[in-house]
């Protein structure tokens, strides 16, 4: 075995959960790794392991484009020289004697060509998101993923426009999220910066199978002047760096390289129909650094494995985020020398359209993309952000409990002071210390204001509620601060809710004579608090 692609400690994780399932009777299963931690060595490792157990029977992999397929065969012999790895794709039909067969699904999807093949015990689907197209489910039908061949499908991303992939995969037993191979040192982080384009409105941009019409969004693309904005932009931000710019159409990808050439920079563009051998000298090219930049038509999604791309242009707006993972993940593998990548979002009026952004490469909740920050500062700060409501509310939980369970009547103002309303001219209330679960006690009177106690010092909250408490019984006769007041329970005055109205004070209906004192010292309370600059604590 080439030691060079020796498995890391989370691919054989994921060869383990793939036997440890099909062990358990459940035969098509799925992995989902982020975009350039090596997928393609870990279905290899996974291939070269099984063959000693499949009786004499062969693996199959099936990828849908010529990039793929020859990606997988390389990868494959790397892993294992031994290896007997046959392809099998338009002309070429060399399987006779192979171990591992690497094939086009759309080959395969011709009769003849697929009932050749035999004895297949293993079937491997690169870039399984695409396996609830018909094509591929006629093939994994006819090579037994439905008849108990243990079947494994390896993506980026398990999203599909179209739906339907629930149908194939029966269970996804192994996952990572670009942050933990952001955090191990797998991927680089990444950050964004929008080139926001005032004249390019998306919301005339139609959809159709769930996203932006191609051709659509090209017009908008090239009528906005948008090109133009991009190639400025990456003049201005990313001059130094190698990178790829997705566009929506091959005319976009062509002018894009147009525009970026305009401002110095090298650019070639790349789109599905250009002539093989052509395309690949210009991917050549770029891997040499003889072009800095690629525009290209949607063709470098897949496949494309160039760890040097620093940045990456989005151009081509999308709903899908799994489109858009596909997308940027083509510039997060490390490479000596690159300490990030940086990604430039093509922004435009999009109101109606809810697009794609930086915060969908990862699965988890981490708030919205901020400018200028990355990806890992982003989801850093969301978790200080969480803990800090997390704690927020335990601290509002035992308020609540605390004050709604005591014999006096606590109230609390609008912006979240409790208090005890003494009389017209004086109440307590609490204040809590900034970055501490302690409260410090003050009272309020008409002729002096705000002040604490003479031994002011900060408690904790079951201390100083009870301090002030005991202060209300002493300052004010029991029958104004007892919650359980008998007078509470009887029907408001005319006078109380003549007070309400000239107050603007709402009186929902069934309102007792004790809702309503509460709704009015709530409204005097939170004015006086309101004006108020409390005394340092």
């Amino acid at each position: 075995m080439n030691t060079t692609f020796a498995p890391r400690p989370y691919q054989l994780d994921a060869i383990e959960a793939l036997r440890t399932g099909w062990a358990a009777g459940t035969n098509r299963l799925a992995v989902v790794l982020p975009t350039g931690v090596g997928k393609t060595v870990v279905f290899s490792h996974l291939a070269h392991r099984m063959l000693d157990n499949l009786n004499g029977r062969r693996a199959l992999v099936i990828a849908h484009r010529e990039e793929l397929i020859e990606q997988a065969a390389s990868k494959l012999i790397a892993v294992d020289p031994m290896l007997r790895v046959g392809i099998v794709k338009a002309q070429r039909d060399d399987h006779h004697d192979a171990d591992v067969i690497v094939a086009s699904v759309q080959t395969l999807a011709v009769p003849r060509r697929r009932e050749a093949i035999r004895d297949i015990g293993l079937i491997i689907v690169d870039e399984c998101h695409h396996a609830a197209a018909p094509t591929y489910m006629e093939v994994l039908r006819h090579f037994g993923a439905w008849d108990g061949v243990p079947t494994a499908g390896f993506t980026a991303t398990m999203t599909r426009t179209d739906g339907g992939l629930a149908e194939v995969w029966e269970d996804v037993v192994f996952r990572l999220d670009i942050l933990d191979m952001i955090s191990d040192g797998y991927l680089c982080d990444i950050r964004g910066k929008s080139i926001t384009v005032d004249t390019l409105d998306l919301n005339k941009v139609k959809t159709r199978g769930g996203d932006l019409v191609d051709g659509q969004l090209g017009k908008a693309l090239e009528d906005s002047g948008a090109l133009d904005a991009i190639a400025k932009a990456y003049a201005q931000h990313a001059a130094d760096r190698p990178g790829v710019v997705f566009t929506p159409t091959v005319a976009t990808a062509q002018a894009a390289a147009a525009s970026l050439r305009a401002v110095g920079i090298t650019a070639a563009p790349v789109w599905g129909a250009m002539a093989r051998d052509e395309r690949r000298a210009t991917l050549a090219r770029y891997t040499a650094g003889e072009v800095q930049v690629l525009t290209n038509c949607m063709v470098l999604t897949e496949g494309f494995d160039a760890p040097h791309t620093s940045c990456v242009v989005v151009a081509r707006p999308t709903k899908s985020p799994g489109l858009y993972v596909q997308m940027v993940g083509r510039g997060l593998r490390p490479a000596p020398g690159k300490t990030d990548a940086l990604l430039l979002d093509v922004m435009g009026a999009a109101s109606r359209h809810r697009l794609a952004s930086m915060v969908d490469l990862t699965e988890r909740q981490i708030g919205d993309a901020e400018e200028g920050k990355s990806l890992r500062e982003i989801a850093e700060e969301h978790v200080v952000t969480e803990k800090r409501r997390a704690l927020a509310a335990r601290i509002e939980a035992q308020e609540i409990n605390l004050f709604g369970s005591s014999a006096i009547r606590w109230l609390r103002t609008p912006d979240g002071t409790w208090f005890i309303r003494l009389t017209a001219e004086q109440f307590l209330f609490l204040v809590r210390d900034p970055g501490t679960r302690m409260y410090r006690t003050r009272r309020w009177t008409q002729a002096h204001g705000a002040h604490g106690p003479t031994d002011d010092q900060a408690r904790p909250l079951p201390e100083a509620l009870a301090w002030l408490e005991q202060q209300a019984r002493v300052l004010a006769p029991t029958a104004f601060v007892a919650r359980q007041a008998r007078w509470r329970g009887a029907q408001p005055s005319a006078k109380q809710l003549g007070l309400c109205r000239r107050l603007g004070i709402a009186t929902p209906p069934g309102c007792t004579a004790g809702d309503v004192a509460d709704l009015i010292d709530r409204d005097r309370v939170g004015r006086v608090l309101g004006r108020l600059v409390l005394p340092a604590a």
